[in-house]
């Protein structure tokens, strides 16, 4: 089947699609190729309707990524200064030239367009599959995903008036060619049935048969998780992402706690949705990776109000709902906004275009200048990314390699704990280290040297930043008891260690964490981790990393100390 070819499109280009102003040459914005797992399913009908973003350039990015480092860094006067909503908006609205330029480019074209950011940075325009040849100079085509049988409508380049050119960072989705989520998130996902055994804890020792299944009891003992409810529920909420239709049973948490946590039982979840989702409550429906991160949400983090984010298929973001729900909680009133944000779903950078990764890495930024820690799962695939699989240079994960979002690897076994070979690390290829990681990321590549050179990015930034428990974590779905492994773990544990900090803080006066990693990675952060010394994660034909003393690609900084991390943060 012939695909569609850039030089063909180069012919569109500088044929009959003219823009209908006549004033201004149009120029190529964003070109790319079709992607091995991709094929080309044949012409999409002209008079199909298609929903299509435009991002529009922020007037001081630089300046708000200046602020969030600020108000993130204990070293500095305005730490823990959070902004509002409001005045991150004025960092990141489009100046009025642009909306000007951009507005007068769509009206000419007879196109209506509607701001869905808070900040009016993208617009959303719906018109049909001729209609966008013409105004962006192309020809849009179906395009399947091999492996699930999905199909969308893509193109290979996409042109813009030379006089909006500068006025916008991308039109998607264009070039962007992004595999589906995947049922467990991307993320690898075991399970063993087998019969309820809760651990006891009768000390602070941490229990042997933890080294077999993990349990609340075994985290308590390992990281020192409080029991005790906390006391401020009402300004500290933990909010979990679901997508791809997982949905979070409220049976099987009830279950859970009567099992594990029987002094919790009557705790319960609130319910968000965007882009279409909800949270179907039959039983057999329950979704594996949402039924344990609320479990452990409401379990580990015990008093704190636990929102389940239920994200639908709805999205036109190109980054699989990602984006759509930082707008949505952008635009929450102070109230039911979330102070943590645990997401165990991603990619695989190189799944997308890297005007969509950077716009992505801007918006975590926002979350985080406002007072919104950010985890992510560090992917569940060693140095190959997301899961094992063939590669010939390392594969980073995203959102992870974002600066301004936590990465959360893995570890397994009783103290001392071993970096889990699942678990996800490298070097970004888009984003560059960043300053608070660049003594550690040198320290490292000293160590290893010459070994695996040309398979990772010397200079990107190196996740993950923190890991926790990955290996066998007990929990209930679909009414069973069953074993889950993967980062997918890991990551609403220390979310929900995040948030009884955030109690802590708000019961003191004082307030809340925010973006996390300046903390972490300063002097009084890293005293309150447990520094994983053991372990590598291979991939890509390769042993992967190494963990050793200091940050490393394999754990982060280590894993978490309540009692420590309370005393770092002057509690």
């Amino acid at each position: 089947m012939r695909l569609i070819s850039l030089l063909h499109l180069a012919a569109v280009l500088s044929g009959g699609n003219a823009n209908p102003l006549g004033r201004d040459a149009m120029v190529v914005h964003e070109s790319g190729a079709v992607p091995s797992g991709f094929s080309h399913a044949g012409p999409v009908s002209p008079s199909q309707e298609i929903t299509l973003r435009i991002a529009l350039v922020q007037s001081d990015i630089a300046g708000l990524q200046e602020k969030t480092y600020a108000v993130s860094d204990p070293a500095n006067a305005l730490y823990r200064q959070h902004l509002t909503p409001e005045e991150v908006a004025e960092y990141v609205k489009p100046s009025s030239e642009t909306i000007s330029a951009v507005n007068e480019w769509l009206s000419g074209n007879d196109i209506a367009a509607k701001s869905i950011s808070p900040a009016g940075d993208m617009l959303q325009i719906s018109l049909s599959v001729s209609k966008a040849d013409e105004l962006l100079a192309t020809q849009f085509s179906l395009f399947t995903h091999v492996a699930s049988g999905t199909t969308n409508i893509r193109t290979l380049a996409y042109s813009v008036p030379a006089s909006v050119q500068n006025h916008i960072q991308f039109v998607h989705p264009t070039i962007a060619f992004v595999p589906p989520l995947t049922s467990g998130p991307g993320f690898t996902v075991v399970h063993r049935k087998r019969e309820a055994t809760p651990t006891a804890r009768s000390s602070d020792e941490v229990p042997e048969s933890c080294a077999n299944s993990v349990t609340p009891a075994c985290l308590q003992a390992l990281y020192g998780f409080p029991t005790a409810k906390a006391t401020n529920s009402a300004a500290n909420i933990l909010a979990v992402s679901g997508y791809i239709d997982q949905w979070a049973n409220s049976d099987d948490l009830a279950e859970f706690l009567s099992i594990f946590l029987p002094e919790l039982e009557g705790s319960s979840f609130n319910l968000q949705t965007l882009d279409g989702g909800e949270n179907i409550q039959t039983l057999s429906e329950a979704g594996d990776e949402a039924d344990f991160d609320v479990e452990y949400a409401i379990g580990m983090a015990p008093g704190v109000p636990v929102t389940f984010i239920s994200v639908g298929d709805d999205f036109f973001d190109d980054a699989g709902g990602f984006l759509d729900t930082v707008n949505f909680i952008l635009a929450e009133p102070a109230a039911t906004r979330p102070t943590v944000l645990t997401t165990s779903y991603g990619f695989n950078e190189d799944e997308l275009p890297a005007s969509v990764l950077v716009e992505m890495c801007n918006a975590y930024m926002q979350l985080g200048a406002i007072g919104i820690s950010v985890l992510f799962a560090s992917g569940d695939g060693g140095v190959s990314g997301l899961q094992p699989t063939e590669c010939t240079t390392f594969v980073p994960s995203a959102p992870g390699g974002c600066p301004f979002v936590t990465s959360v690897g893995g570890t397994t076994g009783v103290p001392p704990e071993v970096g889990a070979s699942l678990s996800g690390g490298g070097f970004s290829n888009v984003f560059t280290t960043p300053e608070y990681q660049i003594g550690d990321v040198a320290a490292y590549l000293a160590s290893i040297g010459n070994e695996y050179s040309g398979l990772y990015n010397v200079s990107g930034r190196g996740l993950p930043d923190v890991s926790a428990q990955a290996i066998d974590v007990e929990f209930i779905w679909m009414g069973e008891l069953f074993f889950f492994t993967g980062t997918s773990c890991s990551t609403p544990i220390f979310a929900s260690m995040v948030s009884l900090l955030n109690d802590r803080l708000i019961a003191a006066g004082k307030p809340v964490l925010g973006f996390l990693n300046p903390f972490l990675y300063s002097p009084l952060g890293r005293a309150a981790l447990t520094d994983i010394t053991v372990g590598n994660n291979p991939g890509c034909g390769t042993d992967g990393f190494f963990a050793r003393t200091g940050w490393d690609p394999v754990t982060g900084l280590g894993t978490p100390n309540f009692e420590l991390l309370l005393a770092a943060v002057g509690l």
